[in-house]
C-alpha cells in the first residue's frame, strides 16, 4: 500500500526538453556543444545537428503540456531550471530576468492544477562560459557562483517550489566530466586529484544550496540526486563480493557525505591509496554538516562486478562501468532491466541512511510507432513499457511495505525528450509521443499514448491497479 499523500508523478530536464536556447537572454550552456550526448566529442559552438537547441520546444509549449500532466493526475512533475537562463554566463553580479519570469510562469501553471514542482537546480547544464574560462568544478570559484545562483531562485519562488534538488546524478561525474561537471579539461588529461577537487567543490556547494535553501525558506525540502546503480557480485567468490563492494563505495561516498556531512573511512583510503590530494578547508569540513532533507535517485540498471580480469567485461550502456548481468534482459541501448533491483537499492538506502527516499528517474527508452487508433487518433500501442513500469511499481510497492519511507516516484521522460546519453529523439520514454525527429522533421504535435491512459489509473487509484 502506498501511503495516502505518495507523489505520483513524471520527470524532465530542461535542456533536454524547452529548446529555445538562445532565447530571452538565455547563454550557452554545455549541452548546446554536445550534440551527441555524452558519448561524443563537443562542438566549438552550436551546431544545427543539435536536438537540444530546439528540444521538444517545451519552452514554448508548457502551458499545454502541463495540461495534458494534470490529466493524467501528476501530484508532482520534476524539472530543471536552466542556469544560463538565469546567469547566462555563471559569474554575473545581476540575473536575466526574462529567465527568471520564464520559471515563474512555469511554476504557476504548474500550482493552477495542484501540480507541486520538484525542481532540479543543476541538471547536466553547466553554464559553457563556467566551463571554458573556469574548467567548471575543478575551480573553487564555482561554490560562490552556484551560492549566488541558488540564492536568487530560492528567494524568487520560495512560496512556489517547495521540493529542491542540489545536482543530478552527482556521481557521475566520476564518468562524465564534462557533461556532470562543466570540466573543460578532457577526460584523460584530468587527474584523480583534479575529479576528487571538483566532486569536493559539489559536495561543498550542495551543503551551501542546503544551509542557504532552509533559512530562506524552513519549509523547504532539500534532497541530494545520485546515480543509483545496485552492484552484485557476479559469482559468490569472495573475492568478488568484495570487488561489489569497492564497486558500490564509490557510488554510495555521494549519498554518505550528503547524509552524513562527512567523508566516510573507505573515501579516505581510497584517496590516500591512489594519490589523490584535494585541498579541504576547516569551513568546508563545517559546511558539509548541512545535510539532506531526504535522498532521491534514479533508478535503470543493476551490474555485476568481479576481480577476475578475464571477465571483467564492461556492459553496453552502463553510465558508470559494470560487467552484465548473466541472468537479466537488456533494453534496445543495452540497459539491463532489472526490477527487483529496485526493492533492493530501495532497502539499501533506507536501511543505511532512515531517511525519506524519493525516485525520481525511472523509465524504459525505446523505440516507439506512432499508429492510427480504433478511435481514429493518433497513438502509440506502448505495452512494453507498461510492462517495465508496472514490474517496477510493484517492486516499490514491496520495499513500502518492508517498511521503506518512499515520497514518490516521477518516471523518466514523462513526455518524449532528447536523450542525454545519445541525444536522439527515437530514443523515446514519454507518456506523451511528441511528433519530432531526429532529422529535424515533425510538426511538434502531442499524441498521448496507451500508457498515458494506464498511469493515470495507476494515480487514480494509488498504485493498487496496475
Amino acid at each position: 500500500m502506498f501511503p495516502k499523500n505518495f507523489l505520483w508523478g513524471g520527470a524532465v530536464a530542461a535542456n533536454q526538453c524547452e529548446g529555445a536556447y538562445n532565447e530571452d537572454g538565455k547563454g550557452l550552456s554545455i549541452q548546446d556543444v554536445l550534440p551527441h550526448g555524452i558519448k561524443g566529442p563537443r562542438t566549438e559552438a552550436p551546431t544545427e545537428d543539435n536536438m537540444k537547441l530546439v528540444g521538444i520546444d517545451f519552452y514554448h509549449h508548457y502551458k499545454e503540456d502541463i495540461k495534458l500532466f494534470a490529466e493524467m493526475g501528476f501530484k508532482v512533475f520534476r524539472t530543471s531550471i536552466a542556469w544560463s537562463r538565469i546567469f547566462p554566463k555563471g559569474d554575473e553580479e545581476t540575473p536575466n530576468e526574462a529567465g527568471l519570469k520564464f520559471y515563474d510562469d512555469l511554476f504557476d501553471e504548474c500550482r493552477k492544477y495542484g501540480i507541486e514542482p520538484l525542481v532540479t537546480l543543476s541538471h547536466y547544464e553547466t553554464p559553457l562560459y563556467l566551463a571554458e574560462h573556469y574548467d567548471g568544478w575543478v575551480n573553487r570559484d564555482l561554490i560562490g557562483f552556484y551560492k549566488r545562483y541558488v540564492t536568487t531562485v530560492f528567494n524568487r519562488y520560495k512560496d512556489k517550489v517547495k521540493y529542491w534538488l542540489t545536482f543530478n546524478e552527482i556521481n557521475s561525474i566520476l564518468e562524465s566530466p564534462f557533461m556532470s561537471g562543466g570540466i573543460n579539461t578532457p577526460k584523460e588529461k584530468l587527474s584523480q586529484s583534479d575529479l576528487y577537487q571538483a566532486v569536493h567543490h559539489e559536495l561543498v556547494a550542495s551543503a551551501w544550496a542546503t544551509k542557504i535553501g532552509h533559512e530562506i525558506n524552513p519549509d523547504f525540502k532539500i534532497g541530494c540526486m545520485i546515480l543509483s546503480m545496485p552492484v552484485y557480485p557476479l559469482t559468490p567468490d569472495p573475492s568478488d563480493v568484495l570487488a561489489a563492494m569497492e564497486q558500490d563505495h564509490k557510488n554510495m561516498m555521494f549519498a554518505d557525505v550528503h547524509v552524513r556531512g562527512c567523508y566516510p573511512g573507505y573515501a579516505k583510503r581510497y584517496m590516500r591509496e591512489n594519490g589523490i590530494s584535494i585541498s579541504v578547508t576547516d569551513e568546508d569540513m563545517e559546511i558539509l554538516k548541512n545535510t539532506v532533507d531526504f535522498v532521491s535517485f534514479s533508478y535503470y540498471v543493476s551490474v555485476c562486478a568481479t576481480a577476475d580480469p578475464e571477465k571483467n567485461v564492461r556492459g553496453e550502456g552502463n553510465l558508470l562501468g559494470g560487467v552484465p548481468n548473466p541472468y537479466l534482459k537488456a533494453s534496445d541501448w543495452g540497459w539491463q532491466i532489472d526490477p527487483k533491483g529496485l526493492r533492493y537499492i530501495l532497502n539499501t538506502l533506507w536501511n543505511r541512511y532512515q531517511k525519506p527516499l524519493f525516485i525520481v528517474e525511472n523509465g524504459l527508452g525505446a523505440f516507439d510507432q506512432l499508429i492510427q487508433g480504433a478511435d481514429g487518433e493518433m497513438t502509440v500501442e506502448d505495452d512494453y513499457r507498461i510492462a517495465y513500469l508496472r514490474d517496477h511499481i510493484r517492486q516499490m510497492e514491496e520495499a513500502v511495505m518492508d517498511g521503506v519511507d518512499l515520497m514518490g516516484y516521477t518516471t523518466w521522460g514523462c513526455i518524449d525528450l532528447v536523450s542525454a546519453s545519445t541525444a536522439e529523439l527515437r530514443k523515446r520514454y514519454g507518456f506523451i509521443y511528441v511528433d519530432r525527429n531526429d532529422d529535424g522533421s515533425g510538426t511538434m504535435k502531442r499524441y498521448k499514448k496507451k500508457s498515458f491512459y494506464w498511469y493515470k489509473h495507476v494515480i487514480e487509484t494509488n498504485g493498487q491497479e496496475l
